[in-house]
């Protein structure tokens, strides 16, 4: 789909997997290295007695559908031969802090001059601007200060990161968004674009429905480890079973499929299955009396899933159409016979000659992504890249203006899908100027409108933030899809629409009558995006959950928590974060392929295989060297220390994280340490690794009576990386936030003024976030209906007379 289009990629494993992302969607990625190669290829974890350069397990992982060419461009005659390359180029792509440009004094400008339609994307911690611009930051110190940290772990103990580093995994793919918006911004004005990606903003919107919750609700959220809050009641989502752990939302629905089981198994009594278990959640937002205690029903199944194994439940649960999901490893996920049948896995040769499954293609399109799997030597194409350069590209002819204000503007999408994924791929496209109709049903509202924070604590479904955050700058349509006058309506804004984005449980649009066969017969050129969790296809298509699901699956619980005590899990539905980079990128892909070709197609886009890639570096590492990922509190595998530390105050924390004895040495100066901490052994990393609870009692008397900033810029004058665990209160008012602009106050119908969270990237020149409040349920229905899909005053009443509006 994007095979016109060339990137540079001059990015290092902070950075990596943008550059695989456009490849795989067909780009044609150079990776512009210096002579030694990437700092990426020195990364862990590594492939024993490979040759040079070609070691690391983390550049195999993210460099596929790449070609490489190595310049000295400090030097006069490969800065002229990168500039060269940079004409026949439309991105480039850089980042944080091994930047080549940097060194070579090249910037956004030099760029321009020679290429006037570039897209310039740098990846940074922070942003390339600001008071926290120049900060040192790790993995754990970024997710620190972007909030998630705070959200993880149980309350007894320190928050808790991901034991496997995700936030560059976070920051590179949102680049692939960025760089694709970039893009159409540079259609739209004709003019080339910096478009400058901030890891911490990233991290920030994986806190989900935290987002703006202390302004909202009046208080944050608390961390509470695999705890699920209903309203003010919490409830277990981690169960034991015979093998393992399961996630499991003990609600009406999975009481009501497992019912009859139970009684079986003698684990309740037969009065159970006459209870009203499908209207349990509705009883308990309305205060009606239930039968059982909340405790009671969470008991019932752990005595339940105790009887079974992972697999069984899985099994059972999906027979009954519910949801029981096994808290996978990566071993587990290798033998996975629904991503088998699905042929998700892709097989590749290592330097040496060893065969190892990759995570393949994170969407099924009708024609194969590009899968060019092995990662290219250094310079392996230099001399075909130079062969290029010396047939000098063809001057470009200046690019005319689109035309519209924003970069997607006079794009129509027609928005059915709910909860996280499919509403956070349309808000990015309505955030930058695209028509958005965002389909829903009075009698089944989005589930994210019954999810806190509440305006001021009272729930309403015009009253939830997290809606609204998923839902900025679109319009809302209510459509009863019972009713076959409004499936007819459903047709109607389909045939209108450039884009149809849909995440039913798959087969559900087919039985409506709105399936891709028909969506094509309307619109031949529509681009269709299917996302659920499993995907369209496989033994498992039809387990339809939430994140938390996928997240069980995907095996992200088995890699957040602390090794003593069960799985955690990363902060509420975490797949729901990682999916929408990937759907975005290919739905943006289509788009602009559809806009040259006339072409529509139809994504499935699975949240299953599209998380995975997130932990493609760890996958390969059990296959080569045997090491399992698993929970690992905020310790690293690399050095020490790398802790969250206690500081003064109500549970207040910062991260602390030595990369290199330089921090250590500068760690000590600044604590003051006795002379055991000066020992000859603690200058290496393998020293201080094997004597970390010693190093860290020692951090944390230090830091119980300082306040977490003051730890926090103590150590950042010395060039430590430290952040402090940040919270939603301590974001609202974070100034490198506040310097870009990153919440903006919109004026909500029910909930008046309240902050909503920016985007994670800036574009150069355009104020771009959310150009809306989300819509209330239904709120411009006969807008939509008259304005939009031309329906005269008596359809709309007809529709309505029908029931059909609703």
């Amino acid at each position: 789909m994007l095979e016109p289009y060339r990137v540079l990629d001059l990015t290092d494993e902070r950075g990596e997997i943008a550059g695989m992302m456009l490849g795989d969607l067909g780009a044609d990625v150079i990776r512009v290295e210096p002579r030694e190669g990437t700092p990426g290829r020195q990364r862990g974890p590594m492939l024993p007695e490979a040759p040079p350069g070609e070691a690391s397990l983390q550049f195999f992982a993210y460099n596929r559908n790449k070609r490489s060419i190595a310049l000295a461009i400090e030097e006069a005659g490969d800065r002229e031969n990168f500039l060269r390359l940079v004409e026949s180029a439309d991105f480039v792509i850089e980042s944080w802090p091994n930047s080549m440009l940097d060194a070579a004094g090249i910037d956004f400008e030099t760029l321009r001059e020679r290429q006037p339609q570039i897209v310039h994307v740098k990846i940074t911690p922070f942003g390339v601007d600001g008071p926290y611009a120049g900060l040192a930051a790790t993995d754990l110190t970024i997710a620190a200060m972007g909030g998630p940290v705070s959200l993880q772990g149980v309350a007894e103990r320190a928050p808790l990161r991901v034991s496997v580093p995700q936030v560059w995994r976070h920051a590179g793919a949102e680049a692939a968004v960025a760089a694709l918006v970039g893009h159409a911004r540079m259609r739209q004005s004709g003019e080339a674009q910096f478009v400058d990606v901030s890891a911490q903003c990233a991290l920030t919107w994986t806190t989900l429905n935290a987002l703006g919750a202390s302004a909202v609700q009046g208080h944050d959220f608390e961390r509470m480890g695999s705890l699920l809050q209903l309203g003010a009641t919490t409830l277990p989502l981690v169960f034991a079973c015979l093998d393992g752990y399961v996630v499991a939302i003990p609600n009406g629905a999975l009481m009501q499929a497992l019912v009859h089981s139970m009684v079986a198994d003698g684990v309740v009594d037969a009065s159970w299955p006459e209870e009203d278990w499908a209207n349990l959640e509705a009883r308990l937002v309305f205060g009606e009396p239930i039968p059982h205690t909340l405790d009671e029903i969470s008991d019932a199944f752990r005595r339940y899933f105790l009887r079974y194994t992972r697999e069984d439940l899985f099994e059972r649960a999906l027979a009954l159409s519910a949801t029981v999901a096994p808290v996978k490893s990566i071993a587990d996920l290798l033998d996975f016979q629904h991503l088998r049948e699905r042929q998700f896995w892709v097989d590749a040769n290592l330097p040496g000659g060893q065969r190892v499954s990759l995570p393949g293609s994170f969407a099924r399109l009708p024609e194969a992504l590009s899968l060019q799997v092995s990662p290219p030597r250094i310079d392996e194409h230099g001399d075909a890249i130079r062969a290029e350069l010396a047939e000098r590209p063809p001057a470009r002819e200046p690019l005319a203006a689109a035309g519209g204000e924003l970069p997607f503007s006079g794009l129509k999408v027609a928005d059915f899908s709910w909860i996280g994924v499919g509403p956070m791929t349309s808000k990015y496209l309505a955030d930058h100027g695209a028509t958005v109709v965002r389909v829903e049903s009075e009698s089944r509202p989005d589930n994210l409108r019954g999810v806190a924070p509440f305006k001021d604590g009272v729930r309403g479904w015009d009253r939830s933030h997290f809606f609204a955050t998923m839902n900025s700058s679109k319009l809302g349509l209510a459509l009863n899809l019972k009713n076959p006058a409004a499936i007819e309506a459903a047709r109607r804004l389909i045939a209108w629409a450039d884009v149809y984005v849909e995440s039913f449980t798959p087969g559900t649009v087919e039985e409506l009558g709105i399936g891709y066969e028909v969506a094509r017969s309307l619109n031949p050129g529509i681009v269709m995006l299917s996302t659920c969790l499993m995907g369209q296809t496989g033994p498992a298509a039809k387990m339809a959950g939430y994140g938390y699901h996928a997240g069980a699956v995907a095996g992200f619980y088995e890699v957040t928590g602390w090794p003593d005590l069960p799985p955690d899990g990363p902060y509420m539905a975490y797949t729901d974060t990682i999916a929408p980079r990937f759907t975005t990128s290919i739905l943006m892909a289509a788009i602009d392929h559809a806009r040259r070709t006339g072409e529509g197609r139809h994504i499935d886009g699975a949240q299953l295989e599209m998380s995975l890639h997130f932990l493609a570096p760890e996958i390969l590492d059990y296959q080569v060297n045997g090491r399992l990922a698993g929970r690992t509190g905020n310790r690293d595998r690399w050095d020490a220390p790398h802790g969250v530390y206690p500081c003064a105050g109500d549970d207040q924390w910062c991260a602390i994280a030595v990369e290199n004895t330089a921090q250590w040495e500068a760690l000590v100066g600044v604590v003051g340490a006795p002379a055991w901490l000066r020992e000859g052994e603690l200058a290496t990393a393998e020293g201080r690794l094997a004597r970390q609870e010693e190093i860290d009692a020692w951090i944390s008397a230090w830091t119980r009576d300082l306040e977490a900033l003051e730890v926090m810029e103590k150590l950042q004058a010395a060039a430590v990386p430290a952040g402090k665990v940040q919270r939603d209160r301590d974001l609202l008012a974070d100034p490198q936030l506040a310097h870009r602009g990153f919440y903006r106050t919109l004026e909500h119908r029910e909930m008046g003024a309240v902050p909503y969270a920016g985007h994670q990237f800036r574009v150069r020149g355009y104020e771009n976030g959310p150009r809306g409040p989300a819509p209330c349920l239904g709120e411009h229905g006969f807008e939509v209906l008259e304005s939009l899909l031309g329906f005269s005053g008596d359809e709309i009443a007809e529709l309505a007379a029908s029931g059909g509006l609703g």
